[in-house]
């Protein structure tokens, strides 16, 4: 038996011993259950679930590559692939999602000292700190570097003021890590990138309702936030590199969290039983023939972020290529949703009522929802504006 094997038969072991009888097999964000991010304020609406995170963040397995001496699993690529396996067939729920994990984490095993990298990495593992990401502005939202939020040298801290906008979960975070700017005489070599507790005197988080009718994002204002020099990640004035990386990072995982991979089969479900069935296919051809074409390019779509997935993990670093990621996988999800409000009909307009669904509303309410994939995490116009200088290499003529 390899050690790939032998690893996997262990895993296999450990997984059906340690994962919670009890836990529901449901997607959390689905069931509303809050505390599948993490944070002080988690309130574990199943105790199977806070047992299920204190047992993966034991083994590191909530980032299982990460290095063990920062709590992480140390797994080879290999290894976390077969874990994610495992995972996937005892159709286990996620441990933990966290902008940590997906964003922060990273950057900082890239940027952060070691007392930094000590500090704030084993609590993302565990699920300690809940981090949101204070980018955005209300005046620098496409072009990032133009962003405003002073910081000022106070000696011994720093005096930060300023806003940010479509800050998301900022009302629930614990913490957030921040573009500030430390040099006004400069853009891009102006920048800085910050730490802070949102508990800090000055802090202001305030939720923006959504068409959806949800409230994921928020606006921020910062006023007079004194934050310690140790929180400044990398070099006074290096932040705008780091927030250049972490974007990368941010659209990979936009892009394999949802949009479009993996959706077909339900939508073809959800469509037979509004539209009716005819020698065992979907009655409709047309809309058949769109369902199908749209499962072909989420299939092809999950197989290229696979790829992308590889290329990271063999050291070629996550690159601009991303971007096209993030384009397509705003399109995907956009075409699924459209799809699925069509199949349903006039049951697919429903918003509240006894005359609709959870599932039609929330298909509704998801329907609305997609409409913002093509602007968080950059919007496809930049993206498509990254592909063509840094991927297809062309030139602006003027």
């Amino acid at each position: 038996m390899s050690d790939l094997e032998t690893f996997r038969a262990d895993t296999r072991k450990w997984l059906e011993a340690n994962y919670p009888k009890g836990l529901a097999q449901v997607n959390p964000l689905e069931d509303d259950d809050d505390s599948i991010w993490g944070g002080r304020r988690a309130k574990f609406k199943n105790k199977d679930a806070k047992l299920w995170l204190d047992r993966m963040a034991e083994k590191g397995w909530t980032a299982p590559t990460w290095p063990k001496e920062y709590g992480g699993g140390g797994l080879s690529s290999a290894e976390a692939r077969v874990l994610q396996q495992e995972l996937a067939r005892i159709k286990a729920r996620p441990a933990l999602m966290s902008f940590g994990l997906w964003m922060l984490g990273p950057v900082l095993l890239e940027y952060a000292n070691e007392e930094q990298k000590r500090e704030y990495l084993p609590k993302i593992v565990r699920g300690e700190i809940r981090w949101c990401q204070g980018y955005s502005e209300p005046g620098a939202g496409s072009d990032l570097a133009s962003l405003r939020t002073r910081c000022e040298d106070k000696g011994d801290h720093f005096l930060i003021n300023g806003q940010k906008i479509w800050t998301s979960y900022a009302d629930k975070a614990d913490w957030i890590f921040c573009l500030v700017r430390t040099d006004t005489t400069k853009k891009h070599e102006g920048i800085s990138f910050v730490l802070f507790d949102m508990t800090t005197p000055g802090v202001e988080a305030r939720p923006i309702k959504l068409i959806s009718g949800s409230s994921p994002f928020c606006e921020t204002f910062f006023t007079d936030v004194k934050v310690p020099k140790t929180q400044l990640v990398g070099k006074l004035n290096g932040g705008w590199e780091i927030a250049k990386r972490l974007l990368q990072y941010e659209r990979q995982n936009i892009s394999s969290g949802g949009f479009g991979g993996g959706a077909g089969v339900e939508l073809e479900e959800v469509a037979k039983s509004y539209v009716g069935e005819k020698d065992g296919h979907l009655a409709d051809a047309d809309l058949r023939a769109r369902i199908a074409a749209h499962r072909m390019e989420a299939k092809a779509f999950a197989l290229t972020v696979r790829r992308i997935e590889e290329e990271a993990k063999a050291g070629k670093g996550v690159g601009p290529a991303v971007s096209i990621i993030k384009y397509a996988a705003a399109k995907l999800n956009q075409e699924r949703c459209e799809l699925m409000v069509e199949a349903m009909g006039s049951q697919g307009l429903g918003w509240e009522g006894d005359g609709f669904s959870p599932a039609e509303i929330a298909a509704t309410r998801g329907w609305l929802r997609s409409k913002g994939n093509s602007i968080e995490g950059g919007t496809s116009e930049v993206n498509l504006n990254v592909v063509a200088k840094r991927v297809l290499g062309l030139l602006d003529h003027q």
